[in-house]
């Protein structure tokens, strides 16, 4: 990996053995914390950590390795922790290039993160991909990828910017760093027998490398079939009895606390009231936004959940160190303090606030005294990615103006788009519309809005309308290149003039997410990498995205994180019902069906 301080323990164990025999002196000596070990469960107090090429030499009583160069720091009233890792999760949804999201999250704790880039890859295919992984093997931050399994998430439903085969998932598999594949989102087609998703495990499997997995069904005899297929954990678990199940099938149970959705209060009673071994359960986040890495924290925050429901730290700990090392089958690298492995070190004062005040990666303090003290590289995308609005033209108010069947009638039958705050899922509706000159209408007093869904990867020209209901938007328009999992254009308002205003805005900015009202911005979150990530950094983007909570407000929408709602509005995996650039989709039937009854 570029960074230098990072030596693989071959390169470095004869150095190592010395430091410990007391031969060579230690580059970095933490003394007298309080270790906790995740191997034992245990808290040993007074323990020394003695540190030479970026690797852990010696734990213990380390006075024997103290040189005229070595840098002691006393570590007495600290707990000494591993470096926290999150076993799942898109830095696509914190917005934030992977540089930015690595300050934001070793400064909570996080030293190595397992992304799946499946929003990149949905418009930039492998390129996409690389780019980021690319970014990310530069930084102190340890980034490993999960090569993206579904893209597109379907086939017949909508168009992506970009697909991935079987050759270039085996290409990507065997790039350094790529441990295991993305979520497998498509579990119907793993169940029965899909050639290009059997093809992907095997290629994964064949590398004695993990297939991470993505099953929100209650169905045993498919979970059976999935598992048996060779995918091996899942993070879409929301209830206690789903999580036991999992765990007596062998399958690793990732518990996910993201911005969201907030899984731990239900799923950890496998902890607290089943009393399960836990070493097949890790804590992980899958979507963050800014302002919760911010407010809240990154895995940290998810640790203090688990503590909060009655998990011992220690355990919670184990749940996001030696838990996901061995997942992954990194144990000799990271996931614990002990002799060879990477000195990825947290020093934090209360195990129950998880708030760390020293940071170290590499043997390197990275984070101390509430900053970064490390110089992050410059990684610039290229100029293609930084432009991927592809448009056909400018749009218009009558783009936006859905013909009813009946042009004489005056109301009309329509499916409907229902959205559910802090969920997933959407419902199927019907509402009752008015119909004005042969146009289906709008009805905020019903709570049902105009939806549209534009094509913007091919400059095709295609444009899909519906109506949506749940975000009580009494006025204005939205709209977002974030929308999971192709990443079209997304626009919703009551004002059609609105609507075109506000896609024209978005397409000028580059993609992104903006709010609109007569006419005039009222909040806009540049999304220039892909139309997908900020080039800016953390404190810019949690400004805009907080200026966007209170434009969202401010045109009557009540929701929590509403714009990450409105993301999945076209996500065609997910029951009941989605937009897609093709049309309205009923997922349940897995069909496009017509918007008029």
């Amino acid at each position: 990996m570029a960074n230098h301080q990072r030596k693989r323990l071959t390169e470095v164990s004869r150095t190592l053995a010395k430091v410990a025999l007391g031969e060579l002196p230690a580059e970095l000596v933490i003394r007298d914390g309080t270790l906790v070990n995740v191997y034992t469960g245990e808290l040993l107090p007074g323990t020394d950590v003695a540190i030479a090429a970026g690797r852990i030499a010696l734990i213990g009583d380390a006075e024997h390795t103290i040189g005229p160069q070595t840098v002691v720091r006393d570590a007495a009233g600290m707990h000494l922790v591993p470096g926290l890792l999150d076993g799942h999760m898109h830095v696509e949804s914190t917005m934030l290039s992977v540089t930015e999201f690595a300050k934001a999250a070793l400064a909570k704790g996080t030293t190595g993160i397992f992304m799946d880039p499946h929003e990149i890859a949905n418009v930039f295919g492998s390129e996409g991909v690389r780019l980021m992984h690319e970014e990310g093997q530069g930084l102190p931050l340890k980034v490993f990828t999960t090569f993206p399994s579904c893209v597109p998430a379907t086939n017949d439903l909508e168009d992506a910017g970009a697909s991935l085969d079987v050759a270039d998932i085996e290409t990507g598999l065997d790039w350094e760093g790529v441990i295991g594949l993305g979520e497998v989102m498509n579990f119907p087609g793993v169940v029965y027998g899909d050639p290009k998703m059997f093809g992907e495990i095997e290629a994964t499997v064949a590398r004695g490398k993990a297939v991470t997995g993505h099953f929100p069904s209650d169905d045993d005899r498919m979970l059976q079939a999935y598992l048996a297929s060779g995918v091996t954990s899942d993070h879409e678990t929301v209830t206690r009895e789903q999580g036991l199940h999992k765990l007596r099938m062998g399958m690793h149970l990732m518990i996910r606390e993201g911005s969201a959705w907030h899984d731990v209060k239900e799923v950890i009673k496998v902890v607290t009231e089943d009393k399960v071994d836990t070493s097949n359960i890790s804590l992980v986040t899958d979507d963050v936004s800014p302002q919760t890495l911010v407010d809240k924290g990154h895995l940290n925050h998810v640790v203090r959940r688990a503590i909060e429901e009655g998990v011992d730290p220690v355990t919670a700990i184990q749940m996001v160190t030696i838990n996901v090392a061995r997942y992954f089958r990194l144990e000799q690298d990271v996931g614990s303090i002990a002799p060879g492995k990477c000195a990825d070190i947290v020093l934090i004062e209360d195990l129950r606030r998880m708030e760390p005040s020293t940071v170290i990666t590499d043997g390197q303090v990275i984070y101390d005294e509430e900053q970064l003290c490390v110089d992050f590289p410059v990684y610039v995308y290229p100029d293609r990615v930084l432009n991927s609005m592809h448009v056909k033209r400018p749009l218009t108010p009558e783009d936006f103006r859905l013909a009813s069947r009946e042009p004489a009638a005056s109301v009309t039958r329509v499916n409907v788009v229902g959205a559910i705050e802090n969920s997933a899922r959407t419902e199927k509706r019907t509402a009752e519309l008015p119909v004005l000159h042969g146009v289906i209408q709008p009805d905020p007093a019903q709570d049902v809005i105009r939806l549209a869904c534009i094509d913007r990867h091919h400059g095709s020209g295609q444009i899909s309308l519906a109506f949506t209901h749940g975000f009580q938007v009494k006025t204005g328009a939205v709209a977002s290149t974030v929308a999971h999992d192709s990443h079209n254009l997304i626009v919703m308002g009551v004002s059609e003039a609105d609507m075109a205003f506000a896609a024209n805005e978005l397409i000028k900015l580059g993609g992104g997410t903006i709010v609109v009202d007569g006419g005039k911005v009222l909040a806009q979150v540049p999304l220039r990498i892909a139309g997908l990530m900020s080039d800016k950094s953390l404190p810019e983007v949690v400004r805009e995205v907080t200026e966007l909570d209170a434009a969202w407000k401010a045109i009557g929408c009540p929701l929590n994180a509403p714009f990450m709602t409105f993301s999945l509005i076209a996500l065609p995996v997910i029951p009941e019902i989605r937009i897609s650039n093709r049309g309205l989709v009923d997922v349940t039937a897995f069909k496009l069906i017509d918007v008029e009854i």
